[in-house]
């Protein structure tokens, strides 16, 4: 392969973009170099020189020097517009922008099979861990049979400040936000949007189906209570947001993203703080858990530089499983085991359950352990937060 000389249109210098730039100074032996930074605020102090800078997208876009563009803005509509206009003007192109990717991955793909430019986005899932490459290179076969992981950095380290240091929610929010693990805004984090479109990307590269995020179930942890981590300590289980997709008995995948209470058993028990860990499961080599940093600049950073430098040595992904003659259909008719905690005690009226396991009242708290299909949880999910209601699976061994 040959290791190409790479010039670098950077859109975007927050969090991810800064770890970019200063990673990429720690690699000399990197061949690749920024030429442009594209930014929005012209008021904002700069910590580099302001030379590297610009406020229109075209000097980056049109600019036939710069065969690279690495997008790391938050806009997910502006976002695609940069990555369709690159990718037609034949630059090959780095992402991190999860919730663009997952709801454009059939765009996508036609574009860069249309233009022969290459679109990476390792950046987008799991921080530091290249998960997504090693599913298409490593797990690229039919032999696998689930995902699981912590996908988000964020919610894994708010809730270890929750169970390791006594915190509350707001002030676990507020470190992390002091850390830069987490936005002013952390809603993406907290309520499971962001582990849910990563869950999309890792999907179709490990399963080949392209699935819509209106039809996947997810919840947050923004509803959790100091009740739900006695709850956990008395058991001697933690809670962790989870992301999961697996092969039913009827060869269909099913997925969902919601908190769960995990068992000293499982792989991921002791990945704590801003970690992420990923478990592969498959028919020939059981499972196997990858682990990394999940968020904070560098560690994100380095994921981009990473898929440049896969990028100098021409890398495209080949989405092996999409292009099988059938891939798996998606089905939310699945059952799962589900904890509810509320404060309303009309709220168990509400919940589609097809059976009761345990139940408690009590004086401020109550909850609801029982059996219930995915599909209906997403038909009322909004209405339980709206009372409330925080919802994990039972348990993760």
């Amino acid at each position: 392969m040959t290791n190409k000389q790479l010039t670098i249109g950077l859109f975007g210098f927050g969090n991810v973009g800064r770890g970019l730039y200063e990673v990429l100074e720690k690699s000399p032996s990197t061949r690749a170099q920024i030429r442009k930074i594209v930014v929005q605020d012209k008021s904002k102090t700069r910590s580099i020189d302001s030379d590297y800078f610009s406020y229109n997208a075209d000097d980056i876009l049109t600019c036939n020097e710069i065969n690279t563009v690495a997008e790391l803005i938050d806009d997910d509509r502006e976002a695609l517009k940069i990555v369709e206009t690159a990718l037609r003007n034949g630059k090959n192109v780095v992402s991190g922008n999860k919730k663009m990717i997952a709801e454009n991955l059939q765009l996508l793909i036609k574009l860069q099979q249309q233009t022969g430019s290459s679109l990476l986005y390792d950046a987008s899932a799991c921080g530091s861990i290249p998960i997504i490459r090693n599913l298409e290179e490593y797990y690229d076969n039919d032999l696998l049979n689930e995902i699981t992981g912590i996908l988000n950095g964020s919610s894994n380290y708010i809730l270890t400040q929750m169970q390791k240091h006594n915190a509350a929610y707001r002030d676990a929010v507020n470190k992390a936000r002091e850390k830069g693990f987490a936005e002013s805004d952390p809603t993406f984090d907290v309520d499971g949007y962001d582990a849910m479109y990563k869950l999309i990307i890792l999907t179709l590269h490990g399963f080949g189906t392209i699935v819509s995020p209106d039809n996947v179930f997810f919840t947050g942890i923004s509803t959790i209570d100091t009740f739900d981590i006695q709850f956990a300590n008395e058991k001697r289980q933690k809670i962790k947001l989870i992301a999961k997709v697996y092969k039913t008995e009827a060869q269909k995948i099913a997925l969902f993203v919601i908190p769960a209470f995990i068992s000293k058993s499982s792989y991921i028990y002791n990945v704590d703080g801003e970690y992420n860990g990923v478990i592969i499961d498959g028919e020939a080599y059981d499972k196997q858990l990858m682990f990394g940093k999940g968020a904070g600049s560098h560690p994100t950073g380095s994921a981009v530089l990473s898929d440049i430098t896969a990028l100098s040595h021409n890398y495209k992904y080949e989405y092996k499983k999409h292009n099988f003659a059938s891939v798996p259909e998606q089905t939310n008719d699945v059952t799962i085991k589900v904890y509810f905690r509320y404060q309303d005690p009309a709220v168990p009226d509400l919940l589609p359950l097809q059976n009761i396991e345990e139940q408690y009242s009590g004086t401020t708290h109550h909850y609801t352990i029982g059996h219930v299909n995915i599909g209906d949880l997403i038909s009322i999910k909004e209405i339980l937060k709206q009372r409330n209601v925080f919802m994990a699976l039972h348990e993760l061994k």
